[in-house]
């Protein structure tokens, strides 16, 4: 129909990923509420309405608004089977010379090594180079995070530094390890420290 946009949405091998509906609410606050002590040591401190309707409401509506202006693409990791595992969000989408953007995610802890975020991440990362014709995305997580670390190289990602003070998390002004991942990139292997 004129006039009608289809909802976004890239398909992996084993997941959909799109954005929040307001119909996620239930799955979405199951998984982070059953996942919070395993979240909690890696994400900023959740506001005292983090699992509330209200908040889950505003998230659905930023990133409807994100997502149309560019500047954002907040998504659900959705099984084939429905069930809900995890979300990933390229953001900080920059045009004109930068032509770049940020990735960050994470996962339900039922969920975790198996092989999820790495299917996400390759997903997202080919649709930003091929589709939103992107050269360069960022990542960065904290030094002692293994297992974001390790899926952040095993899918293309490359060591380039640490930066200090880099955010809040739990509480506290943490460094994070730096990676990135280009279009063209001719680096070939970089070791971490």
């Amino acid at each position: 129909m004129f006039g009608m946009r289809r909802a976004f949405r890239l398909e992996s091998e084993r997941m959909v990923l799109r954005l929040p509906a307001h119909s996620d609410y239930a799955a979405w606050t199951s998984l982070r509420e059953t996942s919070r002590d395993f979240l909690t040591p890696w994400e900023p401190v959740w506001a005292p309405d983090h699992l509330s309707r209200k908040s889950f409401t505003n998230r659905v509506y930023w990133a409807a608004r994100a997502s149309k202006a560019g500047t954002a693409l907040p998504l659900f990791l959705v099984r084939r089977d429905g069930v809900l595992v995890g979300a990933i969000t390229l953001d900080n989408i920059r045009r004109g010379p930068a032509q770049s953007g940020t990735i960050g995610y994470w996962i339900g802890q039922p969920f975790a090594r198996q092989g999820y975020m790495r299917e996400a991440i390759g997903a997202l990362v080919h649709h930003a180079f091929t589709t939103m014709d992107l050269s360069r995305i960022d990542a960065a997580c904290l030094p002692e995070n293994a297992a974001s670390r390790g899926v952040l190289e095993r899918s293309g990602f490359k060591y380039e530094g640490v930066a200090q003070s880099y955010l809040q998390i739990n509480g506290r002004w943490r460094n994070h390890v730096l990676f990135s991942n280009l279009r063209s990139d001719r680096r070939g292997r970089t070791d971490i420290r």
